[in-house]
């Protein structure tokens, strides 16, 4: 028996739809990661249907993959860059790229991350090229308040004004919150596309795109005293029913939901008993009616990615581009 990955594409674009009535402008996809795990393929296919004409992936093997199943029509960028020709187009990071670039490119110009990006000094340093957007990264959109955001929109405003006529690419996912000044021709939401909530601390706005299903392929009945997995870190304090399923940290499932993570089996939340295995997770299901074979959902609406991922010391986004090739994904 394996775990199914549901997916649910409508609410994918639905996502989109929503991101781009907040921006009230153009909005791309970002599907790095394989589209943050749930299937770059299958999700630039819906958002192209939804009406998506941009789309944003790290490497250039996804860039080509992804050009060869939407076709000639939409911009496919290449974040990190390239060399060479190919049918997508390199966003520039750095004066050898500029130098190197033989077509249409996007212009990324650091504005405070101190990660990629030209220094706005090198800009006057640029030799001639084809600029179809000139792009900069905010470093701290999930926190409004954050200095930086003002800082970044004001180098940014006069990054913008070195290239006039030349359109602009800003916001992120939790960017395109931010109101004000923020706007630009073409946002680039990505966790948001997939549920993670591009407003930390508010309700989230956007909807629960999958449901993580694995397989119950053992039950057991221990009595009091009972250790449970590795390490026997976790102790039955009275008579319990262990299930234990088909997923474990090579899965994506992360070892640091060991004691702590929780399930739904049945409508319930059911916690994670002792150590997350490579290829197994022990669930304690007393009171909950179960049966080999049952599916308990170890992410879905009742236990979304952003609360998973608090109970692992980790974010929204590390859970969804960690789930495993093992999984069987289901799409609709």
């Amino acid at each position: 028996m394996q775990a199914l990955l549901h997916v649910d594409l409508q609410a994918i674009a639905a996502n989109w739809l929503r991101l781009r009535a907040v921006h009230g402008a153009d909005v791309a996809g970002v599907l790095k990661a394989d589209g943050y795990g749930l299937g770059a393929v299958e999700v630039g296919r819906a958002l192209l249907a939804a009406g998506c004409r941009h789309f944003f992936v790290a490497h250039l093997a996804e860039g080509v993959a992804l050009r060869a199943a939407l076709g000639p029509g939409p911009m496919v960028a290449v974040l990190n860059g390239f060399e060479g020709a190919a049918d997508v187009w390199p966003v520039v990071n750095n004066l050898a790229a500029a130098r190197a670039a033989c077509g249409p490119v996007l212009l990324h110009v650091d504005t405070g991350m101190a990660r990629l990006g030209l220094d706005v000094a090198e800009l006057s340093a640029l030799p001639p090229l084809d600029v179809r957007y000139v792009m900069t990264h905010l470093a701290c959109a999930d926190e409004p308040a954050h200095p930086l955001n003002a800082a970044q929109k004001g180098r940014f405003a006069a990054v913008q004004a070195a290239f006039p006529g030349v359109p602009a690419s800003f916001a992120n996912s939790s960017g395109i919150f931010l109101g004000e000044g923020f706007g630009s021709d073409l946002a680039r939401p990505g966790a948001a596309l997939f549920g993670i909530n591009p407003t930390p601390g508010r309700p989230n706005p956007m909807r629960c795109v999958l449901r993580l299903d694995a397989p119950i392929i053992q039950l057991r009945d221990v009595p009091a005293g009972t250790p449970v997995g590795y390490g026997a870190t976790w102790v039955a304090q009275r008579p319990s029913r262990i299930a234990t399923v088909a997923a474990g940290y090579a899965d994506g499932y992360p070892r640091s939901l060991s004691d702590r993570g929780l399930g739904v089996l049945a409508g319930r939340p059911v916690p994670v008993v002792g150590r997350v295995s490579m290829d197994l997770t022990a669930f304690d299901v007393t009171g909950v009616e179960a049966a080999l074979g049952d599916m308990l959902t170890l992410m879905g609406p009742e236990n979304p990615p952003d609360a998973l991922a608090a109970r692992a010391g980790t974010i929204g986004y590390e859970l969804l581009t960690s789930l495993g090739s093992r999984y069987r994904r289901i799409y609709r």
